[in-house]
């Protein structure tokens, strides 16, 4: 569980202190022990970590890319097209690793404590989660534990990077692994500058037999801040439409028009749901489907990718960034 320590015990060591969502390396970053402030509270860290685990979304990939094989991480439910817990930029890092699969916890019902426990951890990873304050104070008694800076569900990859590099004793090399998956985004956008400064929508779900309302992703979604990393950007009508602090909006069809400045609209589903867009009374009036500049994502690999993660970005990037240039060519 997570220790307290007096300043009397500390002597000369230096302490560091990681505020939400700006943990960078600096000088002593490897001396112990180390405190990471996060929404939840602050974790102390007393000594450099053997035994990592990680729980929620992508979490893990972090100390996988880092060269760390965690003793367990939390299976892929989503997008695992063979059913072995695992997506495909993790199992070919495992195979560069030379690693084994670690343990798998299921958490269809939430997080599985106990087996968390099993695998006895010196730290826990979520800086990508929506553990509850009940979750948190529960895996702090099993190590310390690393969570979000802010939110639940809203940290971005790159913070994602710094928290969790930062629970490992290896901020230096996490704020190196971002700079490098920067360079690699940059270098992928300059091919498609027909993408460059358009909007796009990410829609949350559509059902062609209800088509009433118009439900999507807000700025706080880590799929919409994506756009950002690729030079696209929310237009104002999404701004708009969405409340402080939630993920989502939703607005009835009727009001389909006011998003008439969407240059792209990003959705899950097969090209089939589009003929039924453009059929529509009411949808077929957003420009984006009308002509057509509109991205199907599967529920498969390449969808789950859409919401960036340290390795799976990597892994998409060309092909999201080729299915994004041809909705934007057909909107010049």
């Amino acid at each position: 569980m997570i220790r307290s320590i007096s300043l009397a015990t500390l002597g000369a060591v230096v302490v560091m202190v990681i505020a939400p969502g700006f943990a960078t390396a600096q000088d002593g970053a490897d001396s112990y022990p180390i405190t990471i402030k996060h929404a939840l509270g602050s974790t102390v860290i007393e000594e450099k970590p053997q035994r990592v685990a990680t729980v929620a979304w992508a979490n893990h990939e972090v100390p996988l890319a880092l060269g760390v094989v965690p003793v367990g991480f939390a299976a892929a439910t989503f997008g695992d097209d063979d059913g072995d817990g695992l997506l495909p930029w993790v199992s070919e890092r495992l195979e560069e690793l030379d690693a084994d699969i670690p343990v798998l916890f299921n958490e269809g019902d939430g997080i599985d404590f106990e087996a968390v426990a099993a695998t006895e951890p010196d730290v826990i990873l979520a800086a990508y989660s929506g553990l509850s304050q009940s979750d948190y104070d529960t895996l702090s008694m099993i190590a310390p534990v690393v969570a979000y800076p802010d939110g639940p569900w809203s940290t971005d990859w790159r913070d994602m990077i710094r928290l969790n590099s930062a629970g490992l004793g290896m901020a230096a090399e996490g704020d190196r692994l971002i700079a490098d998956i920067e360079a690699e985004i940059e270098e992928s956008v300059a091919k498609h500058p027909e993408i460059n400064d358009k909007t796009a929508m990410f829609i949350t779900h559509l059902d062609p037999g209800n088509l009433s309302t118009v439900s999507f992703y807000s700025g706080n979604d880590t799929r919409v801040k994506f756009f950002e990393d690729l030079g696209m950007h929310s237009p104002e009508s999404v701004i708009g439409a969405t409340n402080p602090g939630q993920f989502s909006g939703q607005v009835s069809a009727e009001e389909i028009d006011r998003f008439s400045d969407v240059d792209i609209f990003v959705t899950y589903g097969g090209e089939e749901l589009l003929a039924p867009l453009q059929a529509d009374p009411l949808t077929s009036h957003m420009p984006a489907i009308s002509r057509g500049s509109v991205v199907m994502l599967g529920m498969n690999p390449i969808g789950t990718a859409a919401n960036p993660t340290p390795l799976s970005i990597s892994w998409v990037l060309d092909d999201y960034l080729d299915l994004l240039g041809d909705a934007a060519r057909k909107a010049e």
